[in-house]
């Protein structure tokens, strides 16, 4: 697969946009205690385009989600269009009303069809959910798309 086919299966993350509750100091507390028990997300899907295992939406999710609720935060995820772009919503909810947003842009493919913007869907909620809770992934399946060099053990 050459660079240019590679460039088109990824999508390129136009900007992220953060919000939150004019108050933050208990949704706060309660995720920095939450993220000392938060495990990285087992890998257990395979990326066909690279060969290489990478941890989907399933395995960010179950990683995160009980330590969340254990310490009153719900996630929600949802999206919209706005201008041609595809935006995913994530976000943080506290038993106390506090909350944390955040939001990836990601620019529709042309000629999309249902499965694509499923895709993208899917793809944002991962990185949405994982950046939001502290996930960390123990294999990136875009690290093989990107310039950074490899790590070379001597």
């Amino acid at each position: 697969m050459d660079n240019n086919q590679t460039e088109k299966q990824i999508p390129k993350i136009e900007n992220i946009v953060e919000d939150q509750s004019p108050t933050v100091g208990k949704i706060a507390k309660a995720l920095a205690n939450a993220q000392k028990d938060i495990m990285g997300a087992k890998k257990g899907s395979v990326n066909p385009f690279f060969k290489s295992g990478y941890a989907d939406l399933y395995a960010v999710i179950e990683s995160c989600r009980e330590t969340l609720s254990k310490n009153e935060i719900a996630f929600v995820q949802g999206n919209r269009f706005k201008n041609g772009v595809f935006l995913v919503v994530t976000k943080l909810i506290h038993s106390s009303g506090e909350w944390l947003s955040s939001e990836i842009a990601l620019p529709m493919p042309k000629n999309a069809n249902a499965q694509g913007v499923g895709s993208l869907n899917t793809y944002g909620r991962r990185y949405g959910l994982a950046a939001m809770a502290g996930v960390a992934q123990k294999d990136d399946d875009a690290n093989e798309a990107s310039d950074f060099p490899k790590k070379v053990n001597n």
